[in-house]
């Protein structure tokens, strides 16, 4: 991949890495201060309370597992091999990484994975 081209990849992972984690501490600060007043509350407003907390929790979770996904990006920028097929070693579509830039798969792999005939890989 051309140097200006991987340097603009970077870019964007490095932004939407930064705004993940004010995400993530976003929303473990709001779980945390979630249930404060449920002592006084009753069974609805506790209820109520635990819902949110248990989304914040569920959204939580996904963020920190996207912002994963873009720290093995930077870190395969940093290797050399961005843009590469982490199961089958091809390039990845440009296409493909201009809309998901922390894609780790060919669109052929991914879709085996999808299907459960590839098994999922640490990077």
């Amino acid at each position: 991949m051309e140097k200006k081209k991987l340097e603009t990849f970077k870019k964007r992972l490095e932004t939407r890495q930064q705004e993940l984690r004010r995400t993530v501490h976003r929303t473990q600060a709001d779980g945390r201060t979630a249930d404060e007043d449920t002592a006084a509350a009753d069974i609805a407003d506790r209820a109520a309370s635990s819902y949110n907390k248990e989304f914040l929790f569920s959204q939580s979770n996904n963020e920190r597992a996207l912002l994963q996904m873009v720290d093995n990006a930077l870190a395969r920028i940093r290797e050399g091999s961005f843009g590469e097929c982490i199961h089958c070693g091809k390039e990845i579509n440009s296409k493909r990484l201009e809309a998901v830039p922390w894609t780790r798969h060919c669109i052929d792999c991914q879709e085996k994975l999808e299907q459960g005939s590839l098994e999922e890989a640490s990077r």
